[in-house]
């Protein structure tokens, strides 16, 4: 028998997968992390179709054993994020989180911290745009528990005959929600972040990527603001993202502009 399923390998562009890289690279800011020049060289060699992804991590890895390690982390997950969103498979499952986390950060996080595993322990993390309050994140026992139901709505909820605004909101909604759980100790917003990004493309949407590439450390703050206690609480800023994302919004994405409408200034 032949086969009748195509491999999902897709001949992507030059562009594109330059796009791709800009993303992986612009998803460091929100942990104040900097790619390496080195690591920005061969990204461009392998979006030429000069270097596979092995090849690159062949690369990087000798550079960093030899030259300079303070970039690996950056230079490491920006490969892998790059990589997972250059192909199309996606399920709507917590596993999903469970397998984008491990594959991101498998030998990159300090052993200390699990990878592909929940979080055992409760987090706080005092935050500027809070004026050094917390996101009051999810008990640890039942973040499988709460990631399964939440999962489940969103499976069953029905997206017919809502218009585009209605859709997006909802999603908005229920990204917000999953990472307000922080199912994670480190890299939840960059692992939440390829997940979405793989469900709109499951949904159907065509992404202006601009957004995680210019704006990671907004969108991180924006999903704070719409987690905050009820005093802090402000939607209105994921609102933007999300509009400029998904309905060609033209919204000031700029932290600087955040922080002077929450009467913060920026140290």
């Amino acid at each position: 028998m032949q086969p009748t399923y195509n491999i999902d390998n897709p001949n992507l562009s030059y562009e594109a997968k330059q796009e791709l890289w800009e993303t992986g690279f612009g998803l460091q800011k929100v942990d104040g992390l900097t790619p390496s020049v080195y690591m920005e060289e061969l990204a461009d060699k392998q979006a030429r179709g000069e270097y596979t992804y092995e090849q690159v991590y062949e690369e990087i890895t000798k550079y960093h054993q030899s030259t300079d390690a303070s970039t690996q982390e950056a230079d490491i997950v920006s490969l892998r994020i790059v990589e997972m969103l250059s192909h199309n498979g996606f399920s709507l499952r917590p596993i999903s989180l469970l397998h984008i986390h491990r594959e991101l950060f498998q030998d990159v996080f300090d052993s200390s911290i699990p990878v592909g595993e929940y979080r055992t322990v409760n987090i706080t993390k005092n935050e500027p745009v809070l004026k050094g309050n917390t996101v009051i994140y999810s008990d640890f026992p039942l973040i499988a528990a709460t990631l399964d139901y939440d999962f489940q709505q969103e499976r069953d909820f029905s997206y017919a005959g809502l218009d585009a605004r209605a859709i997006v909101s909802h999603i908005q909604s229920f990204i917000s929600g999953i990472w307000q759980i922080n199912p994670f100790r480190e890299g939840n917003i960059r692992t939440i972040t390829v997940f979405l990004i793989k469900y709109l493309r499951s949904l159907g949407f065509e992404i202006d990527k601009t957004p995680f590439q210019n704006h990671a450390k907004y969108f991180r703050d924006a999903l704070v603001l719409d987690n905050a206690k009820l005093t802090h609480k402000r939607s209105d800023f994921l609102t933007a993202f999300f509009e400029n994302l998904l309905l060609n919004g033209q919204n000031d994405l700029s932290s600087e502009k955040m922080y002077e409408k929450l009467g913060i200034r920026i140290k």
